[in-house]
C-alpha cells in the first residue's frame, strides 16, 4: 500500500514538474516551427503577401480576369445606363479574403460616342455562392 502511495506521489510530482517546464520550453521552441509552419523572417519580402494585402493577379490575359472586367462594365452599365462598352483589362490585383476574393481591375472601356477611357473597378467574387458584387466603378483620372 505504501509503495502504491509513494509511486502515485512521485508520479504526481513528475507531472507537476513537467507541466511547469513544458510551457517555457514550448515558448522557446515556438519560434522554430509551429504546427509544421516556419515563421516569416521578413514581411517586406516581395514573395510574401501581408495579410489583407493586394497582390498582382497571376496573368492579366487570363480569361477569368478578362471576363471579370467585362462583367464589371456590364454591371456598371446596367446600374448607370450610360452605354459603356468593355475593351480589355489592362492590369489587375487580387486580395484573398476569408469568404471570397476582391479584385482591383484597371480597364479600357468605350462610351456611347466611341471615346475610349480608362476605368477602375472593384469586384468581390465569392465562388462558394457563385456570386459577384461590383463594389466600386469610376473613370480613372487622365494622366
Amino acid at each position: 500500500m505504501r509503495a502504491i502511495r509513494s509511486s502515485l506521489l512521485i508520479g504526481a510530482a513528475v507531472i507537476i514538474a513537467l507541466c511547469s517546464v513544458a510551457p517555457a520550453a514550448a515558448a522557446r521552441a515556438a519560434h522554430i516551427i509551429v504546427g509544421g509552419w516556419r515563421p516569416i523572417k521578413d514581411v517586406k519580402d516581395p514573395h510574401i503577401q501581408e495579410l489583407g494585402g493586394w497582390s498582382p493577379a497571376k496573368d492579366v490575359s487570363d480569361p477569368h480576369i478578362q471576363e471579370l472586367g467585362s462583367w464589371a462594365v456590364a454591371e456598371h452599365t446596367r446600374q448607370a445606363n450610360d452605354g459603356l462598352r468593355f475593351g480589355k483589362v489592362i492590369s489587375a490585383q487580387e486580395q484573398q479574403i476569408v469568404d471570397g476574393v476582391n479584385y482591383k481591375l484597371f480597364l479600357d472601356a468605350a462610351d456611347a460616342s466611341g471615346d475610349v477611357a480608362n476605368y477602375g473597378a472593384l469586384v468581390h467574387e465569392q465562388e462558394r455562392t457563385n456570386t459577384r458584387e461590383l463594389t466600386a466603378f469610376a473613370r480613372a483620372p487622365a494622366k
